[in-house]
């Protein structure tokens, strides 16, 4: 076995990490039944995905903090696809909040003829870029990411964790779900968390008081998430994640690629997104420049 075959399984052309996810698991997500009122955060890899696992149960329970100061996050929102799931998914209370990194067509039949609702978020591809490199940096159980301009090219080629950003967004945005989906950028949420977590109230029938918004605004910011053990990913062992090498939460800002894209490497960046996203009936919500 070649180092990314000992540390990935192919799963319809994507690669996955083997620690977290087996055929079985993938299997088992495939028969997964979805109910009408569940709730599906979608992300691609490094785009939001540990934060929402920290608004959804907050906006659900009415801003109360119990269940992020006592469950990791990877409990409350489960992703269907690991080998964790199948642990944790008879756990859930109704309606139970469920995450993937799935693109659209891989999602398990029940959920194409469910009601279930998909917040979708959508992150710059430059920014997840960088947090991607960097986290390949201090996950023990991805590859080593070389130099940041090796990484890049297989960030573009699609050789890493669920392949070609471009490829994920593509199938979300052209799912024929109408309002069972709401699309949010990690942007909006940096910048106006309150007024994000308006839209998601809304879009999930719940009519939170703006004294519950601000106080689940304060409890889901970057410095207090970072701080919380059951958020920060501290309790996981060193060999599998190594907070020496890069904390999991890092930065938690905006647009950080310009300290590490060179001029080439940008335009080389543009150039290949660009071009894979041409003839596409969205636009994007940043430019690429």
């Amino acid at each position: 076995m070649s180092l990314p075959e000992a540390m990935y399984l192919r799963y319809h052309g994507l690669l996955l990490p083997r620690e977290n996810n087996s055929y079985e698991s993938l299997k088992f997500a495939q028969e997964f039944k979805f109910e009408d009122d569940d709730i599906l955060v979608v992300t691609y890899p490094k785009s939001g995905t540990i934060w929402m696992q920290e608004i959804l149960p907050l906006v659900l329970n009415g801003g109360d903090l119990t269940v992020i100061h006592t469950i990791p996050n990877w409990e409350r929102v489960p992703l269907i696809q690991t080998k964790r799931f199948a642990l944790f998914v008879n756990k859930l209370a109704s309606p139970r909040m469920l995450g993937t990194h799935f693109p659209y067509n891989l999602m398990p039949p029940s959920f194409y003829t469910s009601k279930a609702k998909v917040i979708y978020i959508m992150r710059n591809p430059k920014d997840i870029m960088v947090s991607s490199y960097y986290f390949h940096q201090m996950a023990g159980f991805l590859e080593d990411p070389g130099t940041f301009d090796e990484f890049m090219d297989k960030f573009l080629e699609g050789e890493v964790m669920f392949g070609k950003w471009t490829d994920h967004v593509k199938s979300w945005r052209s799912s024929e779900l109408a309002d069972r989906i709401m699309y949010i950028t990690y942007e909006e949420m940096v910048q106006d968390l309150p007024a994000s977590l308006r839209r998601i109230s809304d879009f999930l029938g719940r009519n939170l008081t703006e004294e519950v918004i601000q106080k689940i605004a304060e409890n889901c910011s970057f410095k207090t998430m970072k701080t919380n053990n059951m958020s920060n990913f501290s309790l996981m062992p060193k060999v599998y994640m190594d907070s020496d090498k890069s904390p999991f939460l890092r930065k938690g800002t905006v647009g950080d690629w310009k300290n590490h894209f060179s001029s080439e490497q940008l335009a080389r960046f543009i150039s290949v997104i660009s071009k894979e996203l041409e003839g596409e009936s969205f636009s994007l919500p940043w430019s690429l420049d």
